[in-house]
């Protein structure tokens, strides 16, 4: 009886589900490799969360574990923006060319139209928030990493300009690298060119939101990005002129870790509001109404 508590157990071997048991050889095909469909999941680039991409979507592109705003192009950013259906597109006709004859840049343009869905860095048009008309631009990083050129610095001074004839609030989203290097000083000059719009705008009397997102760089920050009468951030939005390691080599200083952010920039009198994606369109809906309540007494 004691014997038999003792004994040592049997040892079992476990076959694989896809090997044959009658057939005496292993089998040496392997299991058939599930495909996953592409864009199914997403990974977080700063926690390394995956989800689901449609229940990201859902959550407007921000992560639930720890908060990250990724990048929207410029559709998604109108879509969750504007009222449903408002939306009227302007000047989609107007592109850059190659003024300079810049080596490669023609066929660059080319691959970003197909890459991006769009035919330049910058949407604009009219629409409304909570029933309110507005004027916006959009900037997509996705074209050219929303790089200023000639075509982009038009289509904000046009719409600026019809902001100003038609009395509508104006929104601008920015998101750029910079000027765009292809164009050379034709692309810097956009800088002047939207600030003396901006500026006749203001003496209208319009109102100008600009809304900062991740990452407003170069010429873009250093002009209409800065000119609002409100501006207003993404949490964690990278904002400057330089990049940080330009201006360390520069003033051989170690800069704070949280140097450019949006929070570091509003903490010094550069931004007015730090504002969560999913607060935005009501927080935008509200300066609108405030303004025109104002203009209204």
């Amino acid at each position: 009886m004691f014997k038999d508590l003792f004994q040592k157990k049997r040892k079992y071997a476990t076959l694989p589900p896809d090997r044959s048991a009658g057939s005496g050889e292993a089998e040496t095909q392997q299991r058939p490799k599930r495909e996953i469909p592409e864009g199914l999941m997403n990974k977080c680039s700063k926690c390394g969360t995956i989800q689901y991409s449609k229940e990201l979507e859902k959550n407007l592109k921000v992560c639930p574990s720890c908060g990250h705003h990724m990048r929207l192009n410029a559709m998604e950013r109108i879509a969750m923006t504007l009222d449903e259906g408002s939306f009227v597109e302007h000047d989609n006709d107007v592109v850059s060319i190659d003024p300079l004859e810049f080596p490669g840049y023609a066929g660059k343009l080319e691959e970003q139209k197909l890459k991006s869905g769009l035919n330049e860095a910058v949407v604009t048009g009219e629409g409304a928030i909570n029933g309110q008309p507005v004027a916006v631009a959009v900037m997509s990083f996705d074209f050219f990493s929303g790089s200023m050129g000639s075509a982009v610095g038009e289509k904000i001074t046009r719409i600026i300009e019809h902001a100003g004839e038609y009395g509508l609030p104006l929104i601008i989203f920015s998101t750029s690298g910079g000027a765009r290097m292809q164009e050379s000083i034709l692309s810097l000059m956009q800088m002047a060119k939207t600030s003396a719009a901006l500026g006749q705008f203001a003496e209208k009397g319009g109102l100008y939101l600009s809304v900062i997102t991740d990452p407003t760089m170069g010429g873009v920050s250093a002009s209409f990005a800065m000119l609002g009468d409100i501006i207003i951030a993404e949490p964690k939005a990278a904002f400057g002129f330089a990049g940080r390691i330009v201006i360390e080599q520069t003033i051989r200083q170690k800069l704070p870790d949280d140097f450019q952010t949006a929070e570091f920039n509003m903490q010094h009198g550069q931004l007015d509001l730090v504002v969560h994606r999913k607060e935005m369109k009501a927080m935008l809906g509200k300066l609108i109404g405030m303004h025109s309540k104002k203009e209204g007494l």
